[in-house]
């Protein structure tokens, strides 16, 4: 009877764990395994966003000088050097993590960070700790909702990964790749070869996130797959789809739960690597 009480008790306890756990590590960063994409909840994270911060295309962070300045991309932003700087065909990115966060989400942010050198697909990306002499850097911190700048700016620079919402691979590899210099996939300079933004279905006041913008496509494929892309019902007003592929075998797009194969190729082909 003894025995039984014992098992019985495990039993328990181990099933609480596994109720429990794979939640926590969502929460923290780990692997996605639900349903609700990277464009879903950077929009719920970011829907009660204070105005002042002048975020436009949903996520991106402006200055109060420059509105203009952060709508280009990729290579276009040369000009005004957005580029990380690359030296021994490296390029080295300094970083910093608010102690803000906990440990498990410190080990979230730097195990995303890591990819960008790690595994089957790499670039020459290389984030390493900030140390004095580091003027450009950037630095995650648990502001209101999930934003970045595009691209380097002067002196630190803001990756807010909202604590609860925001600290996941994907939206961490999202924010990060703003900060590198990249838009959103269904804003590129191509994008009407491919979809169809439904003006008449969006939120009053967001037709801004859908603006196309000139982009260096980097000669690479449009992306439904890339961690940068929409869902077809961003922003919508009524349920009803606010981007349609010309294509539908492209349907469902803006589902990825971590960088694509594109992704990867167009950090490589940005800078060189």
């Amino acid at each position: 009877m003894m025995n039984t009480m014992k098992l019985v008790f495990i039993f328990l306890v181990l099933l609480s764990i596994s109720e429990v756990f794979p939640a926590a590590i969502d929460r923290r960063g780990g692997k996605n395994t639900g349903e609700t994409s990277t464009c879903a909840k950077i929009e719920t994270a970011n829907e009660h966003i204070n105005t002042t911060y002048h975020l436009t295309h949903g996520d991106i962070i402006t200055g109060m000088d420059d509105d203009d300045g952060i709508l280009r991309n990729a290579v276009p932003c040369t000009a005004a050097g957005c580029l990380w700087p690359k030296r021994r065909n490296k390029v080295k990115v300094p970083y910093e993590i608010s102690n803000d966060f906990s440990t498990a989400e410190k080990r979230a942010i730097k195990k995303a960070l890591r990819e960008f050198k790690k595994g089957d697909l790499q670039t020459c990306i290389r984030f390493v700790k900030r140390r004095p002499n580091h003027d450009d850097y950037i630095y995650f911190i648990s502001d209101q909702g999930c934003y970045s700048y595009l691209g380097r700016q002067p002196g630190g620079q803001p990756i807010s990964l909202q604590q609860n919402g925001c600290v996941f691979k994907d939206i961490i590899q999202h924010e990060v790749l703003h900060a590198l210099g990249f838009h959103h996939e269904h804003v590129r300079s191509d994008r009407d070869d491919h979809v169809m933004i439904d003006f008449e279905n969006i939120l009053s006041g967001f037709e801004h996130n859908f603006a196309k913008v000139e982009t260096n496509n980097l000669n690479t494929p449009y992306d439904f797959q890339s961690v940068m892309h929409y869902t077809d019902k961003a922003f919508t007003k009524n349920g009803q789809p606010t981007i349609i592929a010309n294509d539908p075998s492209n349907n469902p797009f803006g589902t990825a739960f971590e960088m694509s194969v594109n992704d990867y190729a167009r950090v490589n082909a940005l800078y060189q690597c």
